[in-house]
């Protein structure tokens, strides 16, 4: 990898958003490390590289310990400060909480909260250390609304922007930003994987990830606390949420995620 250009890191990057965010931070002049579970991360690789930058392709599952340590110790075996990180990575699992299986859910939350919170806690001792870097990390408007239907996976993205507002007020004085990326519905894998297609979300018209994540790293880039993106839907729907209470915001949500009959 070249010492001239800056260095990122994304996480969830082998489709979706994750990969958008990498393509485009190649497209702004950073090499990139890239990670995720699964074999479609070389073919993600080789796109981003086409883009005429280094990339580095990390197979590593952070759902366990031992992925998260196997991705961070062959980012540090770099040699070279992490400017930027986008941590990304997450799942969902559509279904009332007593139907799905105990297992499914347990992985959205190791996935979702423990890999997250872990990797911030890595990523920003070794940036407060410089006092330099910027921190990405995906949220969701579902982290401002109680989830029916989808119920660990709300829970567990209320989770991740409580602790991204909460790491940006500790770092106010800090040159360290970190921005929480909000979207709605994106044209993403995720509803199939998440069992959610056959629900009115599943089925709706949905955000572009590459729209998506320029809006992340724009905001990113300006050290913004946080991003609903892309569409206007989706910022109306943010904006709304500020003040509509709980009972009604639930009621929307399992008028959404419900499984159609």
């Amino acid at each position: 990898m070249t010492e001239t250009k800056p260095l990122a890191l994304v996480t969830g990057a082998s489709s979706g958003i994750g990969f958008e965010l990498a393509r485009q931070f190649a497209q702004r002049g950073y090499d990139v490390v890239i990670n995720a579970e699964d074999t479609q991360i070389d073919t993600a690789a080789a796109k981003v590289r086409a883009e005429g930058t280094e990339v580095i392709p990390i197979r590593a599952d952070l759902r366990t310990p031992d992925g998260i340590a196997q991705l961070w110790s062959q980012v540090q075996a770099l040699g070279r400060p992490l400017e930027a990180a986008a941590l990304n990575a997450g799942v969902g699992r559509g279904g009332a909480f007593v139907d799905t299986d105990w297992a499914d859910d347990l992985e959205v939350m190791q996935l979702n909260v423990v890999s997250t919170a872990a990797m911030l806690k890595l990523v920003l001792v070794e940036m407060t250390g410089r006092n330099s870097g910027r921190v990405l990390v995906t949220s969701s408007i579902a982290s401002t609304m109680p989830g029916p239907y989808q119920p660990v996976y709300n829970a567990s993205k209320s989770f991740v922007q409580s602790l991204t507002e909460a790491v940006q007020q500790e770092l106010k004085d800090s040159a360290v930003t970190v921005t929480a990326l909000m979207p709605g519905a994106t044209d993403t894998d995720f509803f199939s994987r998440a069992d959610l297609d056959d629900t009115a979300i599943g089925q709706s018209s949905k955000d572009d990830p590459a729209d998506v994540a320029k809006q992340g790293l724009d905001a990113l880039m300006a050290g913004k606390d946080k991003v609903l993106a892309s569409s206007l839907k989706t910022k109306v729907q943010g904006a709304a949420n500020k003040v509509l209470p709980d009972a009604f915001k639930s009621s929307a949500h399992e008028a959404m995620a419900k499984p159609r009959d």
